[in-house]
């Protein structure tokens, strides 16, 4: 044999071990992970889960790459509760933060940040926080981010352009100019700092194993700023529909969030670390009626009833998508019902370590990996439970194809088959007695007592929409 071809071949034989082995290590070792979470976003405004108005081809890029789950929960039916329950693994009859009160996190309370940074990893955030004001335990530099860039407080996130954002532990001052919650000079949009920063952090942590958690603010209303609410530097690409104003721009800042998701994927191929990534997409609850948007309008529930604020499906089912190449199959469906307290659990053991000990959520790795698919012989996961208290205890509770919704504490519980009715359409509760045993007996056991919770202190709560 020619010896020119022969070392060819054994250079070649080479080669292809070593993008073998490549391959296998970066599999092998921990993934970085980016989380996603948008605001007020509703399970059926993306393409992939069935809107055909509102483009969103970035998001829908991450269906058609990774897993788009069909029964994923949010923590809660608001902002602040929802976002406890991620950062926690406690579900909102256990976790600190049950309402949209400004209660801090405690220096007891362990955050999935906490988690990873003890596993090695540099932590960033960029967004919206929700779970501690300004020097409080609850900041997120004190509860496990390096890196910290955004709103501390679901109100001051209401405004689009405001005067300043919080950097770590300092205020970071804008050009906008604002008066009682609304820009009266409008120059810079936090959600394009916010993308910027999240860029300049892939950037800066290549070479790292990172947990880069982006709670972005879109599609959130500016509560104050009413029928104008919907904030956004353009309506496009929508300006020639005939469509009302606000709901131009509804649209306009959910394909304005996907085109911040495009360029974060962009960003990890050019790279080179989207391979080793796991990308998490998903909504803190339902879709709102806020600042002149009508959820009706893009039928942003879906088939879902119900929106933000309500413990039906629409207010607390969300999207969920799962991209992680060459582990995750692309293009994969999948109906197991897990909620945001899975996530502590599930990261945890992605990067092999291990999770707090008193949390409510369980590990859906082998599920997202898809190495365990729904099976009825398995171990079902426990009852998911919520409670929400703007007007008084509300509870719901889902077990089984059961779903158990009570709308007020002294009000009749409500039972519905989410097997014959996704709509939540026809309460069963007559008919079947067991099972509403069955369901009381979840919601007393499944909460505890919170002395910032109005009811547990004996009081009227009242409501505030945030």
């Amino acid at each position: 044999m020619d010896c020119s071809k022969s070392s060819l071949r054994l250079a070649l034989a080479f080669l292809f071990v070593g993008m073998t082995l490549t391959v296998a290590i970066a599999h092998d070792r921990p993934p970085n992970i980016v989380f996603i979470l948008a605001d007020d976003l509703g399970y059926g405004d993306l393409g992939c889960y069935g809107q055909r108005q509102i483009r969103t081809p970035n998001i829908d890029r991450l269906a058609a790459e990774g897993v788009r789950f069909t029964s994923c929960y949010s923590g809660s039916t608001v902002c602040a509760p929802s976002r406890c329950a991620l950062m926690t693994g406690r579900h909102t009859g256990h976790c600190r933060i049950r309402s949209n009160d400004r209660v801090p996190l405690l220096p007891e309370d362990v955050t999935v940040a906490e988690v990873l940074h003890d596993a090695g990893y540099a932590t960033g955030m960029i967004g919206k926080w929700g779970l501690g004001e300004p020097e409080t335990s609850g900041l997120p530099t004190q509860q496990g981010f390096d890196h910290w860039f955004g709103y501390l407080n679901q109100k001051h996130a209401h405004n689009y352009y405001p005067d300043y954002l919080w950097r770590g532990e300092e205020q970071a001052p804008l050009e906008n100019v604002v008066a009682d919650g609304v820009a009266t000079k409008r120059v810079t949009y936090s959600a394009d700092l916010f993308a910027a920063d999240a860029l300049d952090f892939l950037e800066q942590h290549q070479e790292d194993r990172f947990f880069l958690y982006l709670p972005f603010t879109l599609p959130h209303a500016n509560n104050e700023a009413g029928k104008q609410g919907m904030e956004v530097p353009s309506d496009a690409p929508y300006s020639n529909e005939s469509w009302p104003q606000a709901q131009k721009n509804h649209a306009a800042m959910i394909t304005y969030l996907d085109t911040q998701v495009g360029q974060i994927l962009d960003k990890l191929a050019e790279l080179g670390i989207a391979d080793e990534t796991i990308v998490f997409f998903t909504s803190d609850n339902g879709p709102h009626r806020e600042g002149g948007a009508d959820p009706e309008f893009f039928a942003s529930s879906g088939p879902l009833r119900g929106i933000k604020r309500a413990l039906y499906e629409g207010g607390i089912r969300v999207p969920m998508l799962v991209r992680y190449p060459g582990r995750i199959a692309a293009g994969r469906v999948d109906d197991t019902p897990w909620a945001f307290w899975d996530v502590l659990p599930t990261l945890a053991e992605l990067v092999g370590t291990r999770s707090p000990s008193e949390i409510d959520g369980i590990s859906m790795l082998p599920t997202i990996l898809g190495e365990k698919q729904a099976d009825p012989t398995q171990t079902p996961h426990p009852p998911f439970y919520w409670e929400f208290h703007e007007r008084g205890l509300s509870q719901a509770v889902r077990f089984d194809n059961w779903k158990a919704v009570r709308n007020r504490q002294d009000g009749p519980l409500e039972l519905y088959d989410l097997t014959t009715d996704l709509g939540e359409q026809h309460d069963v509760a007559d008919s079947h007695p067991g099972v509403v045993a069955r369901a009381e007996k979840i919601l007393a056991e499944s909460r505890t007592k919170s002395d910032y919770l109005p009811i547990d202190r004996g009081e009227r709560p009242g409501r505030r929409p945030q």
